[in-house]
C-alpha cells in the first residue's frame, strides 16, 4: 500500500514524513467478504481497521433481540471499537462487512508500540479521538431532538453514499425507525 495512503489517514502536523513509513508497514491488508464479521459481541477487540474500500457497519441487539444499526463506515475512515480495543473489555457491539472490501489492520500490541516510538501519532490520536467523541455526541443529541424525517434528509446529505448502498433495514435501524415508516418517508420526500 502507497504511503499515501497512510498520510491521508493519519494526517497530522505533529507526524514526521519519515515516520508514515514504519506506520504503513506495522498494518497488513486484509480482503473481507460480504457478511463477514470483524468483531463479535463479548470478545475483545485484538486490533482495528482502516477501510480501503467497501461498506461495513457496527450494531447491537435490543432487548428484543433485534439488530440495531449504530454506525455505518466507509473508505478512507476507521472501523474501531475503542472501548474494548482501549480498556480490554468484551465489546457490546458487533462489526460486519456490508459488502466486499480491503481494510488494513493493526494489531493493539503495535499500535501500543508505534504511540511510544512516534510523538505525533499520540497527537493524532488525542485530536481523531476528541473528533469522534463530538461525532458521537452531536449523533445522539440529533436522535433526541430531530424527527424521523429530518435525521433521514440529514444523513442523506451528509453520507450519501450509505442511502445509496447499505440495505434500507439498516437505515431504518440506525435511524431509530421501522422499515415501513423509512419507506413511507421516502415516498414523501420524493413527492414533495
Amino acid at each position: 500500500m502507497k504511503k499515501d495512503f497512510f498520510q491521508t489517514i493519519y494526517n497530522s502536523p505533529y507526524i514526521e514524513k519519515t515516520d508514515y513509513e514504519e506506520i504503513a508497514k506495522a498494518h497488513s491488508r486484509m480482503d473481507v467478504q460480504q457478511g463477514s464479521l470483524l468483531l463479535e459481541e463479548g470478545k475483545i477487540a485484538r486490533e482495528y481497521y482502516i477501510i480501503e474500500k467497501g461498506l461495513f457497519r457496527s450494531f447491537v441487539y435490543d432487548y428484543n433481540g433485534n439488530e440495531v444499526t449504530t454506525e455505518f463506515y466507509g473508505p478512507e475512515e476507521l472501523l474501531i471499537e475503542s472501548f474494548s480495543l482501549f480498556h480490554r473489555s468484551p465489546s457490546m457491539e458487533n462489526f460486519q462487512a456490508l459488502s466486499n472490501g480491503t481494510v488494513w489492520k493493526i494489531e493493539y500490541q503495535l499500535f501500543q508500540q508505534l504511540l511510544g516510538k512516534i510523538e505525533g501519532l499520540r497527537e493524532w490520536g488525542r485530536t481523531w479521538a476528541t473528533s469522534h467523541l463530538f461525532i458521537m455526541k452531536k449523533r445522539s443529541i440529533r436522535m433526541l431532538t430531530m424527527n424521523a424525517t429530518d435525521r433521514y434528509l440529514n444523513l442523506l446529505n451528509e453520507r450519501p453514499q450509505i442511502i445509496r448502498q447499505v440495505p434500507l433495514k439498516y437505515i431504518a435501524s440506525y435511524l431509530g425507525i421501522t422499515d415501513t415508516s423509512l419507506s413511507r418517508i421516502r415516498k414523501e420526500i420524493v413527492s414533495t
